[in-house]
């Protein structure tokens, strides 16, 4: 079993990623390919609306739509196309260890970044507002203070 996966992997003809060739394989990773390339579409079209103003989150999504266009479109034309099965193996590893860096890596620092920035700013008008509550006179405005309408 091991030795004819490893003599899988070596280019030949025989060793095309084709349903004839790969019977119990072809399928479920063309399928899932699909899948996961509508799924992702979907869910990049619902995150783009649910953080349309955090654009830190926003970019994660944008990375991880492209990333998952590239992978999995790269897989269904590998299995159009009968590749050999070394590069679907290899689109599979890179494509994952791809998501794994966008997710895990790349974007937690300016996620906490961007969570730093908004607690700041939600303190700061919090303080405006505490300050601003605790002198009544300061809601009160003066006659010569007021503006006159021309």
């Amino acid at each position: 079993m091991i030795q004819r996966w490893l003599q899988s992997l070596l280019p030949t003809n025989a060793n095309q990623f084709a349903d004839w060739t790969f019977k119990d394989l072809f399928y479920p990773i063309t399928i899932a390919a699909a899948v996961f390339l509508i799924g992702s579409i979907v869910l990049y079209n619902v995150q783009v609306r649910r953080y349309h103003r955090h654009p830190p989150l926003l970019a994660l999504q944008e990375w991880l739509l492209w990333t998952s266009v590239i992978v999995y479109g790269l897989l269904l034309v590998e299995a159009i196309f009968h590749f050999w099965f070394v590069t679907v193996v290899a689109t599979i590893i890179i494509g994952l260890a791809t998501f794994v860096w966008i997710r895990w890596v790349h974007f937690p620092p300016q996620i906490e970044a961007y969570e730093r920035q908004l607690h700041r700013a939600r303190t700061m008008a919090q303080q405006r507002t505490t300050t601003r509550a605790a002198d009544p006179a300061a809601t009160i405005r003066s006659r010569k203070q007021r503006r006159r309408r021309s």
